[in-house]
């Protein structure tokens, strides 16, 4: 066997067994590309530690730790909060109102922190417990809180598109301006799905508050809603670009928490950083031990026997995107959305570009796909974010996420079908 076939042996069977005894992801693919470092005679400590540090060592990178930051200090500044009462106040008194409430909520919100994670960590947090007070079934609740909390990595401002951006050398910009019809299209599919749902579930309808208490709440939730006008308006006039934007995000948050809600306190800045810097240091590892795992997936050549396996469909690029769709959920179903990015982002854009596949539409498909993976068994972190805040068993939440997912999967397909659903709105906004 050839040493390039070898080391395509080495990674896929490492990744898998390594992923199967529950180790740490960034390691796995550190341990994974040794192996194929010294499979393919390129053994050298000293080039394992450069790739290491070259995977961080990239200035757009520097947007991710200050947008984990800003959504730390939106959930403990009051932020999130009032984001989440001002819904309530609009659609709270209607039949299942509360839904309507965590969709909302979940579209506002993830124009705001860029983090799946955090935003569905948020929505559990605050709704869930009220869900269960009004008698909602709390395995579908939990479904749909955790839908909308994927929606946070394609309306702009995304994380995963600064990632995917770095990675593949592509507009983040463009990447942030392609997200956001399909975020709001995303919420639209709730809440078709969520209405759909409401006529098996016996749930009451409340009185709907005074014109003047729903304007008082959406006064509260003022400076909240400027944050993304100030940060999707500072890039699209070109103000600040998306990693200053990330810092604004983080400033603007901090002065609103501290000085205009006064929800927290000096003496909370430092727990709020910590949260964050573990945060970042996650993401961060994945990106260092991803690039040491892509330079010998590059050295071994495995982007051409990937392409010569798609390479008959490259004359046919809606089939072609429908394969690579397909393989990256099968993918989805085992990794997260991030090493996702950082192995197969590099591999797949290529090829989608010699079929001539917009290289923008490729990156929203791309992350669209992992970010449905997130709420895809068995691993689905976002499923256990929620179940974890819920309290709830894994397979409730599965089978309450499955309606929603079955949504999140056709509009996957009809953005294939037809993808100036994306590209004609990014061509008129830029």
């Amino acid at each position: 066997m050839s040493p390039e076939g070898l080391a395509f042996i080495v990674f896929s069977a490492g990744m898998l067994v390594l992923m199967g005894l529950g180790m740490n992801m960034a390691l796995a693919l550190v341990l994974t590309g040794a192996g194929m470092a010294w499979v393919l005679g390129f053994w050298d400590t000293q080039l394992l530690a450069q790739n290491l540090v070259a995977g961080v060592d990239s200035f757009p990178l520097l947007a991710v730790p200050f947008f984990i930051l800003a959504g730390e200090l939106m959930n403990s500044g009051g932020i999130s909060r009032r984001i989440i009462a001002m819904a309530q106040a609009w659609v709270g008194h209607i039949r299942g109102g509360l839904g309507f409430v965590a969709i909302g909520a979940a579209v506002l919100m993830a124009s705001m922190s860029g983090s799946a994670l955090a935003d569905t960590a948020a929505l559990a947090t605050i709704l869930l417990p009220m869900m269960k007070k009004e008698g909602y079934p709390l395995a579908t609740s939990a479904g749909l809180l955790a839908s909308g909390g994927i929606i946070a990595p394609i309306i702009p401002p995304s994380m995963p598109f600064v990632i995917y951006g770095v990675t593949t050398n592509t507009s983040i910009s463009a990447l942030f301006l392609s997200g956001i019809v399909p975020g709001l299209i995303m919420g639209a599919g709730l809440l078709i799905t969520w209405k759909l749902l409401l006529r098996r579930i016996d749930l009451p309808s409340g009185e709907p508050l005074p014109m003047r208490d729903r304007l008082r709440a959406t006064a509260k939730a003022f400076w909240a809603l400027l944050m993304p006008l100030i940060i999707i308006g500072g890039m699209k006039s070109g103000v600040f670009t998306p990693t200053e934007a990330a810092v604004v995000a983080a400033f603007y948050a901090l002065v609103i928490s501290l000085f205009v809600h006064r929800e927290m306190k000096w003496l909370e800045i430092g727990p709020v950083l910590v949260r964050a810097a573990k945060t970042t240091s996650i993401v961060m590892f994945l990106c260092a031990g991803a690039q040491v795992a892509s330079y010998m997936i590059t050295l071994a050549d495995l982007p051409a026997v990937l392409t010569g396996w798609l390479g008959p469909l490259v004359h046919s690029p809606r089939l072609l995107m429908a394969v690579m769709m397909v393989v990256l959920v099968l993918i989805g179903t085992a990794l997260d959305l991030t090493p996702t990015i950082l192995i197969f982002g590099p591999v797949m854009l290529p090829i989608a570009v010699k079929a001539g596949i917009d290289p923008v539409y490729f990156g929203l498909m791309f992350v669209l796909n992992g970010a449905i993976g997130l709420i895809t068994p068995p691993v689905g972190t976002v499923l256990n974010v929620v179940a974890g805040v819920g309290r709830l068993s894994l397979h409730q939440v599965i089978k309450g996420v499955n309606p929603f997912l079955l949504v999140y999967t056709l509009i996957l397909a009809l953005f294939v079908v037809f993808p100036q659903l994306v590209i004609a709105p990014v061509a008129w906004m830029r």
